[in-house]
């Protein structure tokens, strides 16, 4: 599908910022600082052409990711019946899944493309191929795969799967591979652009793409 026929006014982004990032020291991986800027604002960048909308979903530094994005900030859902010795701030953190949830809720648009907010290599062919592959089979979901794995959190769902996927969540459900396993489910071969798939999961991760990207300047970074 060329760009100029892909629908980007029937899709809302969403950027996943909800996580605790325990590998990372519990800094929220969001906001930590890549050549100069917040991590998410590379991904960012990269959706500009990707959709008509971005909702950022975040569970702490709300303030900080709206002043980046400029653009709603939403939690996740408070789940029904899930508990944590009572605290709201337990409550939340329930995972991508429950980021997808807000997202959907939050969402007008009948497509939600969503993606993590530590993928600064992200690619701007993500939402078209992703949408094109979703069209074709009518699928209810299309996610990417690198050539090697499923990546899970890189996805195009369609927005009346809200109420499914809240089902699931209320069930205790928090795999995201259960979950889609349990509908039309498309995976879509990105085996040709596998950095953009590139994530910081540690702080060497972290280390070894700073210092790449300080002696380069790959498409969607500055």
């Amino acid at each position: 599908m060329s760009v100029s026929t892909y629908p980007k006014d029937r899709i809302t982004a969403l950027v996943l910022a909800g996580g605790r990032a325990r590998r990372m020291g519990g800094k929220d991986k969001g906001l930590i600082p890549l050549v100069g800027k917040p991590m998410i604002a590379h991904t960012l960048r990269a959706l500009e052409n990707q959709a008509a909308r971005v909702i950022i979903n975040a569970n702490r530094h709300l303030d900080r990711y709206r002043a980046i994005g400029n653009c709603p900030v939403i939690m996740d859902p408070v789940i029904e019946g899930e508990k944590d010795e009572g605290s709201a701030e337990a409550i939340a953190f329930a995972g991508p899944l429950a980021g997808m949830a807000s997202g959907l809720e939050a969402s007008t648009t009948p497509l939600v493309l969503t993606v993590p907010c530590d993928a600064p290599l992200l690619d701007e062919t993500l939402g078209p191929r992703l949408h094109a592959a979703l069209e074709r089979e009518k699928a209810e979901i299309a996610v990417a795969h690198d050539g090697k794995r499923l990546q899970p959190t890189f996805a195009l769902l369609t927005r009346p799967l809200l109420p499914d996927l809240l089902a699931f969540l209320t069930q205790g459900g928090r795999k995201i591979d259960r979950w889609y396993a349990t509908r039309h489910t498309l995976s879509v071969d990105f085996s040709d652009r596998p950095r953009g798939f590139a994530n910081i999961n540690n702080p060497e991760d972290l280390e070894r793409l700073e210092a790449m990207l300080e002696h380069r300047a790959p498409s969607g970074v500055s």
